[in-house]
């Protein structure tokens, strides 16, 4: 027979991860799945869970600069890499404040929200895709389409998401012939 700290070993495990630019330690169930860990492990609730499949993309987080499905990873698959949130694409200006990235202004400027439920995993996979591509060259429309394919809204009708994806392409295509 078991004892009950022998059973202990095997269901919970430690993981490090860098999250959000900030080294974090965890103890966390092995069964446990990353939106798990960032919602009740790390007080990160801009992460949303909508269908627990993978469909949605409303979880969607980045893992190692790409975007992951964070209802489909178990919270001890990320041990030893980088996450991104929703809380994590702005950075810290020089006064102490914060900068949001660009999709982030972009989807303020064009109302590219309503309810706000999918609008992180549009956030972390929208910004992914920017941030991958050369902003020197004007964005297309078909790569506007890949961008948000992924993700599901039910509120907007994708029309001012789309035009927030442009607005952010060509505010980094600005800042980058500077």
């Amino acid at each position: 027979m078991r004892s009950r700290a022998m059973s202990a070993v095997h269901t919970e495990r430690t993981i490090t991860v860098v999250l959000n630019g900030v080294p974090r330690e965890a103890t966390v169930p092995v069964r446990w799945l990353l939106s798990d860990a960032l919602r009740h492990e790390f007080g990160l609730t801009g992460t949303h869970v909508g269908c627990e499949h993978g469909v949605c993309g409303s979880c969607t987080v980045l893992v190692d600069g790409e975007p992951t499905r964070s209802c489909l990873v178990l919270a001890v698959q990320v041990d030893g890499r980088q996450v991104t949130t929703v809380e994590g694409l702005s950075r810290p200006d020089h006064q102490g404040g914060q900068v949001l990235h660009p999709i982030q202004e972009a989807f303020r400027e064009c109302h590219a929200l309503q309810c706000g439920f999918c609008t992180p995993g549009f956030l972390t996979t929208i910004a992914a895709g920017l941030d991958a591509r050369d902003a020197s060259v004007e964005i297309t429309d078909e790569e506007v389409d890949e961008l948000v394919g992924g993700n599901l809204c039910r509120c907007t009708g994708y029309a001012n998401i789309k035009k927030a994806c442009r607005y952010a392409a060509a505010s980094m295509r600005e800042q980058a012939a500077r």
